[in-house]
């Protein structure tokens, strides 16, 4: 949590006082955008549209509620209620210049957070109840799914010119803290049951 915590500081710090880092983060973003084909990189991009992840999301909490879980799903919705809360004051804030434009807010990316949060937040929700008899053996996909989805959307982001890599970058380390403390409830309440 704490380096998580860390990391976001030191690239905020870079951004926000035109350190090192941020003249070599747009080095590399201006050297990559445009890459790869549009349709692939927009749809990647796309996958941190709220209309996309929120319903992923959704399906994942009610799934859990259905299954009997009732803190998590709370919990889920919370961590995705928070996201905003957090990035808009922060853009606000920073007033980071886009890749492809002088309007400001870039820093950090609420798409890159969006898809960290919903698709960190549905894998923790559905990788413990994938555990049925002969099932459990898949619980691991859920978590790949996620990241998998998440670095798409950061790379499709970058790609497109949405984003700098350090706005994702930044996002990322967010969505990490917002998703331990999701996960972190569920391990001390079952550690403080008495024994049976």
């Amino acid at each position: 949590m704490w380096s998580l915590l860390a990391v976001f500081a030191l690239l905020t710090w870079q951004v926000a006082t035109d350190g090192p880092l941020r003249g070599l983060d747009e080095r590399i973003g201006r050297a990559v955008v445009g890459h790869g084909p549009a349709r692939l990189t927009e749809f990647l991009a796309d996958l941190g549209n709220m209309q996309i992840a929120l319903p992923v999301l959704g399906c994942a909490v009610v799934y859990a509620l259905l299954r009997g879980a009732r803190r998590e799903p709370l919990s889920a919705a919370s961590a995705m209620a928070v996201v905003p809360a957090v990035i808009v004051p922060l853009k606000d804030w920073i007033a980071r210049p886009g890749p492809l434009t002088e309007a400001t807010g870039y820093y950090p990316s609420g798409h890159a957070a969006t898809a960290a949060v919903a698709y960190g937040a549905a894998a923790l929700l559905l990788a413990p109840r994938t555990g049925r008899a002969g099932r459990s053996k898949w619980s691991w996909m859920m978590p790949v799914a996620a990241v998998l989805l998440t670095v798409a959307t950061g790379i499709g982001l970058v790609l497109r010119g949405y984003h700098w890599p350090l706005d994702v970058l930044g996002s990322w380390c967010l969505s990490g803290l917002l998703l331990l403390g999701l996960s972190r409830p569920g391990r001390s309440s079952r550690r403080r049951q008495p024994p049976k």
